[in-house]
């Protein structure tokens, strides 16, 4: 028989209920402490450098006050011809996201960071996504902009939501696109034995 066992305390350093849902689909025990770290002080860089930033110092804002825990920080952002979309203020920001996205091929970046500061060990790494977009009609897209699906997500749309229906084609792991990808994350935890999968 093969078991799946966990060792010491996993923290996830985000309130993300996506990344919380990727976590718990996986079969991980983990507990939230969101991190409170001002991302605004990060200035915007290249794209994977810039994650990577962000997601090693929301581990770090955690790993400070749980050192013996281990710590997954994530951020995630959309990029178009340089340009990183954030989250859109409003309808007219939703409008003209999904208008720039019509059509067109966009990246995915996540950074994450794993980290347990009283053994010393941080691993910081990035995963990029490609993601293509189907032309969208103006009435589409003021459907999609009125389920209020947009508005707190990175580009203005949700690949797991209703916004399935905008993505033509994915290239590379889908689960970065949700939020964390979680292929990479689970062998890094299995590299660094917080998580065994062995014969018993």
């Amino acid at each position: 028989m093969v078991n799946k066992t966990q060792q010491g305390r996993l923290i996830l350093a985000s309130k993300s209920p996506r990344r919380r849902y990727l976590l718990a689909q996986a079969g991980l025990k983990f507990e939230v402490v969101p991190s409170n770290f001002d991302e605004s002080s990060v200035p915007f860089q290249d794209p994977a450098d810039y994650v990577c930033a962000l997601s090693r110092a929301k581990a770090a804002d955690i790993a400070k006050t749980h050192p013996d825990s281990w710590v997954i920080g994530a951020d995630t952002i959309v990029v178009i011809d340089r340009q990183m979309l954030g989250k859109p203020k409003g309808r007219d920001a939703a409008r003209a996201m999904l208008s720039r996205l019509s059509g067109q091929t966009h990246q995915v970046f996540t950074g994450y960071t794993l980290c347990c500061a009283a053994a010393d060990k941080w691993f910081t790494d990035v995963t990029r996504t490609d993601v293509s977009f189907k032309e969208l009609s103006a009435d589409e897209i003021e459907w999609y902009i009125h389920t209020d699906e947009p508005f707190d997500k990175a580009g203005a749309y949700a690949i797991q939501g209703l916004g399935t229906f905008l993505v033509k084609r994915v290239n590379g792991s889908y689960t970065n696109v949700v939020g964390l990808p979680v292929c990479e994350v689970i062998e890094l935890l299995i590299r660094e034995g917080v998580l065994q999968i062995a014969r018993s």
